[in-house]
C-alpha cells in the first residue's frame, strides 16, 4: 500500500517547503520538493494536503494516562485516542499510577496494556524511590524511555530525598533522568501558612504562592548541580519560572547533557487566568506570572528550553471541581498542545521550524529515539497534518480524554489537526478517530 501526502507545506530539518511524501507500508519511501520537480511517484491512495502544514508526528515525552489503578480518570486507550486527535504519534508516560511504576515487572505490565490498547506509539518511565536504586541500575533500558525523579512533593512513594540515594542515582543512571523539581520543604511550609490564612475559602490564585518560584528554583538548581558534578543526562521537566532559565545553556542540543522542557500550560496560561479558569489550571508546578510565561516562550526561540510536552494529567470533573486545598493538580492537554503552539505561530512568537524542533526533533534527540521525529526517507511514517486556518472554539465536549473537560473551554483558536498517521496508517482523519488500525509500536532507542 502506497500513500501519497500531496502538496503540503512540509516542516522538517529546519526547512519549510511545498512538497509531497510517499508512504510505503510503515516507512517514508520518499520526500519530494515539488517546487523543483513535478514528478509524482506512483501511489495507491492520495491525501490532498494543499493548504495544510505537514509536521513529523509530535512526540509528547510527558503524559499521565493513569493506568493501572486510576482508570476512572483515564486509561491508555482513552488517552491515546486524545493523543491521536492532537497529532501526537508517540508518548512517554509517567510512573505515578497505582501502584507506582517502580519495578521492571510493573513497567512490563504497562507495555502489555499499551500493546493491546494504544492507538499511538509508546514508552514508559520507571520511577525512582529512596529504596529502588539497585533495581533501577539493573533494568533493561532498550525499551524504557528513562527514569522519573520527583525532587518535590511526594507522588506515591516516589519522593527521593535521601542524599545518598540521590547522589548514587545521578552518578550511575544509565539513561536520562527526567526530574520534577520543587522543594518539598518550601511547599510544605507554604501550604501550612496559606491554610492558616484561608482556613475555609482559598481561591486557586494562591497556588502560585503555595508552590512558588523559590521552591522551583532551589530544587532545579540542586538537580543541575548534581548533574554537572556527575555528568548525568538530566532532563528538567515543566520549567515554570524566569529565574530557572539562568541554570540552562543555549549551546547546540547535540552538545547538551542537561536539557529543559516547557509544558503547554506554562506556555499558555499566566497568573491572571486564575480569575477566569480557576481550579481548571491548578497544576504542579503552578502557573505563575505573565513575566514568567513570556520568558519561557522566548527561551524556546533562544534554545534555552529544548523541548515542549503537555504534562497531560486528567482528573474527573467531580474530583477537580472542589475547594482549592481538596482539588488535585493537573489538567488534560494532549489533544490541544499543537493548537496552542500554532496560536503562538500565528502571533509570530514561534516559527514553524521551532515548533518542529521542540515537539518532534528535540524529543527524538534528547531520548535517542530510533527513526522517528523527522520527515526523512527511511524513517517511520509518523505524520501530523495541520489545518492552519480552522477558526474554531473548544468546549468541554470537544475533549476526547475520558475526563471530558479541558482548561481551554470556550477559547477560540485558528488551527486544528486534520489528520494523524502512525507508522503509515491513519489513526485520526476528518475529525474522527480511526479505530482498529493496529498501528502503534513500542518505541526503540539508539543506545549503546
Amino acid at each position: 500500500m502506497k500513500l501519497l501526502i500531496h502538496n503540503g507545506r512540509i516542516v522538517s530539518d529546519g526547512r519549510v517547503f511545498t512538497g509531497s511524501i510517499l508512504v510505503e507500508d510503515e516507512r517514508i519511501a520518499g520526500v519530494y520538493d515539488t517546487r523543483h520537480s513535478k514528478d509524482i511517484p506512483e501511489y495507491d491512495e492520495k491525501f490532498d494536503a494543499t493548504g495544510k502544514i505537514v509536521f513529523p508526528g509530535f512526540i509528547d515525552t510527558h503524559v499521565h494516562f493513569r493506568e493501572p489503578g486510576l482508570t476512572h480518570k483515564a486509561d491508555i486507550h482513552s488517552e491515546s485516542r486524545a493523543a491521536a486527535a492532537g497529532g501526537v504519534t508517540t508518548y512517554f508516560e509517567m510512573p505515578n499510577t497505582k501502584p507506582p511504576t517502580t519495578t521492571e515487572e510493573l513497567v512490563n505490565q504497562k507495555f502489555a496494556i499499551a500493546k493491546e490498547h494504544s492507538l499511538v506509539n509508546y514508552s514508559f518511565f520507571v520511577g525512582a524511590t529512596n529504596d529502588n536504586i539497585d533495581e533501577l541500575l539493573r533494568m533493561d533500558y532498550s525499551k524504557i524511555c528513562g527514569i522519573k525523579l520527583f525532587m518535590g512533593s511526594s507522588t506515591g512513594n516516589m519522593l527521593v530525598d535521601n542524599e545518598e540515594s540521590l547522589r548514587r542515582l545521578f552518578r550511575e543512571a544509565p539513561v536520562n533522568i527526567a526530574a520534577h523539581c520543587e522543594s518539598e520543604a518550601i511547599v510544605k511550609a507554604e501550604t501550612e501558612r496559606f491554610k492558616k490564612l484561608f482556613p475555609t475559602d482559598a481561591h486557586p490564585r494562591i497556588h502560585q504562592h503555595v508552590r512558588n518560584a523559590k521552591a522551583c528554583y532551589e530544587s532545579t538548581a540542586l538537580a543541575v548541580a548534581l548533574a554537572e558534578e556527575y555528568d548525568t543526562r538530566l532532563h528538567v521537566c515543566h520549567i515554570s519560572t524566569k529565574r530557572e532559565l539562568k541554570l540552562f545553556s543555549d549551546k547546540p542540543l547535540v552538545n547538551k547533557l542537561i536539557t529543559a522542557e516547557a509544558c503547554i500550560p506554562h506556555l499558555w496560561f499566566d497568573a491572571d487566568d486564575y480569575e477566569i479558569a480557576g481550579i481548571r489550571i491548578k497544576c504542579n508546578p503552578s502557573i505563575k506570572t505573565r513575566a514568567d510565561r513570556n520568558a519561557i516562550r522566548y527561551a524556546l526561540m533562544d534554545n534555552i528550553i529544548d523541548s515542549v510536552a503537555t504534562d497531560h494529567a486528567p482528573h474527573t470533573w467531580d474530583e477537580k471541581n472542589r475547594p482549592y486545598f481538596d482539588a488535585p493538580s493537573g489538567m488534560p492537554s494532549v489533544q490541544f498542545g499543537i493548537v496552542v503552539m500554532m496560536d503562538l505561530y500565528h502571533r509570530r512568537i514561534l516559527s514553524l521550524e521551532t515548533i518542529a524542533q521542540k515537539m518532534c526533533h528535540a524529543p527524538a534527540t534528547i531520548f535517542k529515539i530510533k527513526d522517528r521525529g523527522y520527515l526523512r526517507e527511511g524513517y517511520f511514517a509518523d505524520i501530523a497534518i495541520i489545518d492552519p486556518d480552522a477558526h474554531w472554539q473548544i468546549h468541554d465536549d470537544t475533549a476526547i480524554s475520558k475526563c471530558k473537560w479541558t482548561p481551554f473551554d470556550k477559547l477560540w483558536f485558528d488551527a486544528r489537526v486534520a489528520a494523524t498517521i502512525v507508522n503509515g496508517k491513519f489513526v485520526y482523519r476528518d475529525g474522527k478517530i480511526v479505530e482498529g488500525q493496529d498501528a502503534a509500536m513500542q518505541v526503540a532507542f539508539n543506545r549503546v
